[in-house]
This record gives structure tokens, sequence and C-alpha cells, in this order.
């Protein structure tokens, strides 16, 4: 993991708590990043909102669109 990767993914935990700043903070991560980040951000995400109930609607597609459900 590169170093954008590790603290926007530190980020994201530490607003994990609210779904919309989780949104707003991964949005702002994802145009930053690398195409590589751009995956490893999105299966991490993938993986990090499985277990977490207010955020399960939250959507990373491949075109950087996100959405709350």
């Amino acid at each position: 993991m590169t170093r954008d990767l590790n603290y926007s993914i530190s980020i994201l935990k530490k607003v994990s708590f609210d779904p919309y700043l989780f949104k707003k903070e991964l949005k702002k991560a994802y145009y930053l990043m690398s195409p590589q980040d751009k995956l490893d951000l999105e299966k991490w995400v993938k993986d990090f909102v499985q277990n977490k109930k207010a955020l399960r609607s939250v959507i990373l597609s491949n075109s950087g669109v996100f959405t709350l459900g």
C-alpha cells in the first residue's frame, strides 16, 4: 500500500461513524489516487462496509461515482 492509500484509509476509519462524512472523504480520496490505489481503495471499502450497517449503502463504482442508497 502506498502512503496516500494508508492515509486515506486511516481518515475513512475515523469518520466511519457518519455515512455522510465517510462518503465525502471517500470521494476526496478516490479522485486524488493513482489507478492502482483506486482499485485497492475500492476493495478495502467493500470489505470495510460489509460489517458496518450504517455504511453498507455506500457504493464505490469504477467510474468514481459514490451514492448513498
